[in-house]
């Protein structure tokens, strides 16, 4: 999309995602959408543009560091399309006085029906069966093809952050009739699932490790070596928050040498993915981080960004800050627009 005229009186927004047409649509309604960053990199930004912008329009995953903040000198929001924030340096935009908002429930229902169907994919061997028959290695009716095959009945599923997407899950897992447990910062007193106070009792109760932790720097590879043999060699791990709470290294190892039985990522450390440690896994599904690409996502993403933008322009508190900045949000001192 073409910067718009300098002289037009409208909040000028950087983009730092490939957002749809409808999405670009939506936002221009009301901004200058003056530019694209495909990369957090000072050097990618459009020439002309960096005294101008107002608002950064990413995704977490994406991510902001100080160095780039410091490159608008107008910048007073960013705005994360989507749940994610863990790339975003939290000090920094305090420090610059720039507010922090993500897309907080806004995709959960779709992200779990993924989850849900990522099981399923990992556990009943779905994508091997399928690339088999592909293969042309279908020659014969073999029982056991890919090993014994549990079923999810009676299965211990155990989820790791029990937050907005974590009980739809548990909502649609219920009808699997699994016994679902849970690990979180804190109990919740709404569920009697069964709660475990760290990942590695969780991790050694469950059959399958379901994933859906807030993103931020403290989950870093939590899911590692010790937690992957913890799960044990009928176990599955499922990841569908944040590439980086798990050490894709040691999941690669696990999956090489049957320490775990399977896994399915929706979710990378970087992304788009360009290592090759975890191709050649037969046990491993991977889809390319999609679990709230459904058009209603999309719908209540962009009107969660459009809500956000239109209150820090209007001079009110935005509407979903990051948890961090929660409190600064609803203060007098929170940044209003340069």
């Amino acid at each position: 999309m073409a910067p718009a005229h300098p002289t037009s009186t409208r909040p000028a927004i950087l983009t730092g995602f490939h957002f749809t047409k409808t999405t670009l649509g939506a936002f221009s309604e009301g901004y200058d959408i003056v530019g694209h960053m495909d990369k957090p990199d000072i050097a990618l930004i459009p020439p002309g543009v960096a005294d101008r912008v107002q608002a950064l329009v990413t995704t977490g995953s994406v991510g902001a560091t100080d160095k780039l903040m410091a490159a608008f000198p107008r910048l007073s929001l960013i705005c994360c399309y989507g749940t994610g924030y863990e790339r975003m340096d939290l000090e920094a935009a305090r420090r610059r006085n720039i507010m922090i908002t993500h897309g907080a429930d806004a995709n959960a229902p779709d992200v779990a029906e993924m989850a849900v169907g990522l099981v399923l994919a990992s556990h009943r061997r779905i994508v091997r069966a399928d690339k088999m028959i592909r293969r042309g290695e279908w020659t014969k009716r073999i029982p056991n093809r890919f090993g014994a095959i549990s079923g999810l009945t009676g299965a211990k599923f155990g989820i790791l952050g029990l937050g907005a997407i974590g009980l739809e899950i548990a909502r649609r897992m219920k009808g699997f009739d699994v016994e679902i447990g849970y690990c979180n910062r804190n109990r919740r007193s709404d569920v009697d699932f069964p709660y475990f106070a760290d990942v590695m009792e969780l991790a050694t109760w469950s059959d399958i490790l379901m994933v859906v932790l807030r993103s931020d720097a403290s989950n870093r590879h939590i899911i590692n070596a010790q937690v992957l043999k913890a799960l044990g060699p009928r176990g599955h791990l499922v990841n569908i928050s944040r590439g980086w709470a798990v050490d894709e290294s040691a999941l690669a190892h696990a999956l090489r040498n049957n320490i775990i039985e399977g896994a399915a990522l929706d979710v990378f450390d970087e992304e788009p993915y360009e290592g090759t440690e975890l191709l050649d896994l037969d046990n491993l599904v991977m889809t390319p981080h999609f679990g709230g690409g459904t058009e209603h996502a999309q719908r209540r993403m962009t009107a969660s960004v459009r809500a956000n933008l239109d209150n820090h322009f209007a001079g009110k508190p935005v509407v979903t800050p990051v948890p961090e900045l929660r409190e600064w949000a609803k203060s007098a001192d929170a940044p209003k627009p340069k």
